[in-house]
Parts: C-alpha cells; structure tokens; sequence
C-alpha cells in the first residue's frame, strides 16, 4: 500500500515571460536574497548599539560599494563552483554552457569562495577591517540561502531521498514534466521535501542564531565571531540536512557520503577555529 504523499504544487519554474525573455523563480530568488542581505547589512552597519563604543567599523554607504563586490563573488563563484565541483567534464565537452545561468546550477561552496576573495579585495581596496567585513556578509547571507532552497523547491530539484514519512511528496506532476522533457527526473516516488528542511535551517535558523549573536551578545565587537559562528551553523545544517537528501554526487564507493557532506567538514572545522581565536575589541 502507497503510503500518503503530500500533493506537489503545480509552480511554474518561470515568474513572468515577455516575449523570448524569460524570468525565472530561481533569477529572482537570487535577487531577493542579495538585495534583502543589502539592506540588513545596511541596518547593521547604521545601527550604534552593535558595535563598541557606539562606533560602527566602516560608513554605511561602504554597503553600496560593498553589494556590488559581493554580488559578482556570489556568481561567478557559484557557477564555477558548481562545475569544478559536480560537473568539471562539461570544461571539456561544453565550455560554454558555464555562461548559461539562466539554466541554473550553482554551488554554494563555490559561491563561498567566491564572496570571501570579493571581501578581501573590497577590504583591501577600502583599506577596512577584513573580518568585520566578513561578520557583516555572514550575518547577510541566510536571506539568499533561504530564497535559493525555495527556488530548489519551487524547481523541483535537490530532492530528497525516498520515505514513508507523512509530509512525503512526489516531485513529479505536469508542471514538472513539462519542465523536464516529458519525464520527472526523480520518478514518480514520495520523497523528503528536503529543500523546505534546508531553507528553514540553512536559512531562518541560522539567520536567528546570528541575530541573536549582533543584537544580544555583542559579537560584532569581536572580529570573525560572527563569520565563525556562520561556517559552523551552516555546516552543522547542511550536514544534517544531508542525512535526508538524494544526491546522485557521492564519494568512497559504497559510503553513504555526499559531496556536500564532505564539503562541509572543512566549514564547520575553520569556523571554530576563527571563533576561539576571535578578541573584542580587534578589528582585523
């Protein structure tokens, strides 16, 4: 007997068509989040009761100048991130297809790398404090990862692995089909809805675990807390959530290891190390 399956709505990967241009959900998810994690940082920045001595580190209009470094480290390091990492055969096949972003595909491992090389330059560019930099992006960044998992969603893509739980859902309806040639990719199958786990902790978890951090605990006086405290959060999550998701990339043969669970270790293990070796009051 087929165990109850929670009905996947029929979303339109596509937001608004006009004419042979179209936008996309996953376009705009990250917009959102880049253009929501601006304006907080912004508010962050402005605000005198986070930082010591009511001296906030850098101007507010630094956010501006700011935004438009981390927006570029976010893409091109997501996408060749997600070739280096899951599809590096395709720089032989098809090299071209790394500028078809409208296509989807980004990692976030390699957006990681991407936005910390874009702080390092804004920093040294603007001769402020890298670190501090880094605590304000981090404290930033749920907003889009909360975004982008319901793009997932919304996409019918990073699915999670086959269950029996109650809130199990088929990824496979005519939207889906249509979306996919004619097939679902992930057969007809109730699965973990594991992008909606990834955006409520990757996303609105982390980003409560941060605030409670700038707001109450006075972290942002402290560089590389926060950023730590972030690496460590996202990990921690992106692990568990791995427990729960299929993932065709898998490493050690019959080990039940996914890239990103792999990937994550390292995050988790450099987060604690920049938290424990974080001062008040130095701003690096």
């Amino acid at each position: 007997m087929r165990p109850l399956v929670l009905p996947y709505p029929n979303i339109d990967p596509v937001a608004l068509a006009l004419g042979p241009v179209e936008i996309k959900w996953y376009g705009l998810a990250y917009v959102a989040g880049l253009l929501l994690g601006w304006l907080y940082l912004k508010r962050l920045v402005a605000d005198d009761r986070l930082w010591p001595y009511g001296r906030p580190a850098f101007a507010a209009d630094f956010a501006d100048d700011l935004f438009i470094w981390v927006a570029i480290g976010v893409v091109v390091g997501g996408r060749m991130g997600h070739f280096l990492l899951y599809e590096p055969h395709l720089f032989f096949t098809a090299p071209l297809e790394i500028f078809a972003i409208w296509k989807g595909g980004m990692a976030f491992h390699g957006g990681l790398v991407g936005t910390i090389l874009a702080i390092w330059l804004f920093a040294r560019r603007r001769k402020v404090a890298t670190l501090t930099v880094m605590d304000l992006v981090a404290a930033s960044v749920p907003f889009g990862l909360f975004f982008g998992r319901i793009a997932n969603f919304i996409n019918a893509e990073v699915v999670g692995r086959e269950t029996t739980v109650p809130w199990a859902m088929s990824f496979c309806n005519e939207t889906v089909r249509r979306s996919y040639q004619g097939v679902c990719p992930y057969g007809d199958v109730p699965r973990h809805p594991s992008q909606l786990y990834e955006a409520a902790l990757e996303g609105l978890a982390t980003f409560l675990i941060l605030r409670w951090l700038t707001h109450h605990r006075e972290a942002l006086g402290s560089p590389g807390l926060v950023g730590g405290a972030f690496l460590i959060s996202y990990g921690a999550f992106r692990l568990l959530c791995e427990l729960f998701k299929f993932d065709e990339y898998r490493v050690f043969g019959t080990l039940n290891v996914t890239t990103g669970f792999l990937y994550c270790v390292p995050m988790i293990l450099v987060g604690a190390l920049m938290m424990r070796m974080a001062r008040p009051g130095i701003r690096q």
